[in-house]
């Protein structure tokens, strides 16, 4: 995977690592091992009607 910047390969790190802080059930009101609550979150925090 080959990242334009520094500043790109950054917020991609960013960004899996937020994801697996989700799945982990490190957010409160997401329970690890809810996929359903996880995806609600996600859709909730980007504003995207599932």
């Amino acid at each position: 995977m080959g990242f334009g910047s520094f500043n790109t390969a950054r917020r991609t790190i960013r960004g899996y690592e937020a994801m697996n802080t989700i799945r982990k059930g490190q957010i409160q009101g997401v329970e690890k091992g809810d996929i359903l609550g996880q995806v609600e979150f996600v859709c909730q925090i980007f504003g995207v009607a599932a």
